[in-house]
């Protein structure tokens, strides 16, 4: 299981020019799904993302948590994400976790993000889905778990 995250001062996103998450401060959390992923994945990988510490404290570190500052945090699912990029020019997918699976985790991932009482908005799965962000810093990290 893989997540880009970035660090935003807002993000949104639309579907059919309707805004259907937002959020202000926080981060925007893509969300790649692979074959062998199960729920004890995205346990993992979501504590990481409302724990990674990549918040300023105040003198201007990288100490400070999602859960710390109570930011709000944007989920969407991201096929492309768990992309095999390393030969030719054609991205290869093989690793990807079939649509049902992805569906399940990714649903899974939103009912227990909603359990850490944060701020959540997510994206419409298997969407075609219109990103807006500012990005802060700019600071992107990739996560695997």
């Amino acid at each position: 299981m893989k997540a880009l995250i970035q660090r935003v001062k807002k993000a949104q996103v639309q579907v059919d020019n309707k805004s259907v998450g937002q959020i202000g401060q926080g981060i925007l959390a893509l969300i790649g799904v692979e074959k062998y992923d199960t729920q004890a994945n995205v346990d993992k990988l979501l504590k990481k993302i409302v724990s990674y510490r990549i918040f300023s404290d105040q003198q201007g570190k990288m100490n400070l948590s999602l859960q710390d500052i109570d930011a709000e945090l944007l989920l969407v699912s991201q096929f492309t994400l768990v992309a095999n990029t390393n030969k030719g020019l054609r991205p290869s997918f093989s690793s990807a976790g079939t649509p049902a699976l992805s569906e399940e985790l990714y649903d899974y991932m939103i009912q227990q993000a909603i359990k850490t009482k944060l701020k959540i908005q997510t994206g419409v799965f298997a969407a075609d889905m219109q990103i807006s962000l500012i990005n802060d810093g700019p600071v992107t990290f990739n996560i695997q778990c």
